[in-house]
This record gives structure tokens, C-alpha cells and sequence, in this order.
């Protein structure tokens, strides 16, 4: 069963690389006309590469899944507010702090900065302003789960945050350097991507499932809007406070 469901999965991951690939190898051989180079060297990374986004997709729904969302009944149902609330916090932070894609735009933002003479051009400068941003994140997306989750313990709809999240980027944005703003505006999404979305998700809707009144659907999704939102405002305040 479990080998099957590997194989499955191992296809599911080739076909989605698949427009990849072919978008890739259409522009490099009809558009700019170049060869590739490397075929074999190519083959073997793409191989690599739908191997460990195989294994990541079975890790996860074998492990964090289940484990997201039984910690979370298992908290609303032992009725402590402040370990909810903590185990909220500290599973969207290392959530965010853990997310691959957030720290390729942290290191990338820290070198534009660098050759763009923004920050000190030194390596341990450049270290210090990307692990800054990475933490900004973190501590950003931790907050906008505890703030997800005790609106589904209060039971406000879920635009109240979302509506305050946006007038707040709104406000901001006009005190911002403009150098960061992109990078504000691109760590959102980039902050809830593979590890963020499958966990955040697992967490709400348990903990919609163990309170009595509580609906899956309507009340336990709406966490992942809301933590795509805080770490712009966050963001955009780390640079001013930078600047």
C-alpha cells in the first residue's frame, strides 16, 4: 500500500515540474536558440528534483499533517488559552523560520542590498541584515497564527483580521523605503509556501473541529491569508527601523 502510494506520488510530482520543463525548453531552444548544455547533468538534477519533492510530500502528509492537527484538538480540548496560544505562536514561527523558499529571498535581499551599497558590503553585515529579515518573518507569521487562531476561539469572521491586515499595509507602505518594499510585498508569499501551508492549515481546522460550534470549513481555513499579510507590514518596519 505504502509503495504504491509512493509511486503515485512520485508521478504527481513529475507532472507537475512537467510545464516547468517544457516552458523552460521551449524558450531556451526556439526563443533564444541555444542548445543545452549539460544534457546529462540537466536529467540528473530534474531526477533529484522530483525525487526529494516526492519525499517532502509524503513526509508531510505522513508527519506534520496529523501531527498539526491532533496537537491542536488535543489543546482546545484541555482548555489552556496560553499553551493554545503558545503552540500557535511557536508553530507558525518555525514553520516560517524553517521555509526554504524564505530563506533564498532573505540571502538575495541581503546581497541586492550590498552591491546596491544599502548595508555595509561586508559578508558579516549581509549575514546579519538577511537573518534579521528571516526573523522579521518568523516572529511575524507566529504572531498572525496567534491572532488566526484566537479569532476562531472568538468566533469573528474571518475578514476582521484580513480587512486590518490590508488597511495596515496601506499605511505603511507610503513610510517605507522603497528598496524594501518589493522584498515586503514578496516575503508574504513566500513565507507561507511548502512547509507553512500544509501545517498552518492542519492546525486550523483541528482546532475548528475540537470546538463545540465550530465548522471546518468556514472557521478552521483563513489562517494562511492572514500570515501572507503580517510578515509585508513587519517587513516594511524592519526597514524603516534599518534605514
Amino acid at each position: 500500500m505504502l509503495k504504491r502510494r509512493f509511486i503515485k506520488q512520485l508521478l504527481n510530482s513529475l507532472f507537475d515540474l512537467a510545464p516547468i520543463i517544457v516552458v523552460v525548453l521551449i524558450f531556451q531552444v526556439l526563443v533564444i536558440g541555444k542548445s543545452i548544455a549539460d544534457v546529462d547533468r540537466l536529467i540528473t538534477g530534474l531526477l533529484f528534483v522530483v525525487l526529494g519533492l516526492c519525499l517532502f510530500i509524503q513526509g508531510i502528509e505522513l508527519s506534520l499533517l496529523p501531527l498539526g492537527e491532533s496537537m491542536a484538538y488535543d489543546f482546545a480540548k484541555k482548555g489552556s488559552l496560553f499553551w493554545l496560544l503558545g503552540f500557535a505562536f511557536c508553530l507558525g514561527f518555525s514553520a516560517a523560520i524553517a521555509e526554504p523558499a524564505l530563506i533564498v529571498l532573505v540571502e538575495k535581499a541581503a546581497l541586492s542590498a550590498s552591491n546596491h551599497h544599502q548595508i555595509d558590503s561586508t559578508e558579516t553585515a549581509s549575514a546579519h541584515y538577511a537573518l534579521g529579515l528571516r526573523f522579521t518573518v518568523a516572529i511575524s507569521v507566529g504572531l498572525a497564527i496567534l491572532i488566526g487562531v484566537l479569532r476562531i476561539l472568538k468566533g469573528w469572521p474571518v475578514y476582521y483580521p484580513v480587512f486590518c491586515a490590508y488597511a495596515g499595509i496601506a499605511l505603511i507602505t507610503p513610510f517605507a523605503p522603497k528598496d524594501i518594499i518589493g522584498i515586503a510585498y514578496d516575503s508574504g508569499s513566500i513565507a507561507t509556501a511548502t512547509i507553512t501551508v500544509p501545517i498552518v492549515t492542519a492546525l486550523g481546522v483541528g482546532l475548528a473541529s475540537a470546538i463545540k460550534g465550530r465548522n471546518p470549513i468556514t472557521d478552521g481555513f483563513g489562517l494562511v491569508v492572514f500570515a501572507s499579510l503580517m510578515p509585508m507590514i513587519f517587513v516594511m518596519i524592519y526597514g524603516i527601523a534599518y534605514a
